[in-house]
């Protein structure tokens, strides 16, 4: 199964940057492709994710914000394995 993780980021973002950084780490152990989306202008994904950012999705559902947790992503990548 391919798994395709989307980070919903803005511009000079800390968070967002950490983010991506615990994502790539996770590449070492897990198999997923990431896409990163800037939200900067774009008045729909503004709308939609505003301040929430860094927004994680994995394959289009709403995974996290905020923070990528190592553990809990392993957990959910685990369960699209079931």
């Amino acid at each position: 199964m391919d798994i395709q993780v989307t980070i919903y980021s803005r511009s000079n973002c800390h968070l967002c940057d950490v983010a991506l950084e615990v994502l790539q780490e996770l590449q070492s152990e897990i198999i997923f492709g990431i896409e990163k989306i800037l939200i900067d202008g774009d008045l729909e994904l503004e709308a939609k994710y505003g301040e929430q950012v860094p927004v994680i999705l994995i394959n289009g559902a709403m995974h996290d914000f905020y923070r990528v947790d190592p553990e809990r992503f392993r957990n959910s990548i685990s369960r699209l394995h079931q």
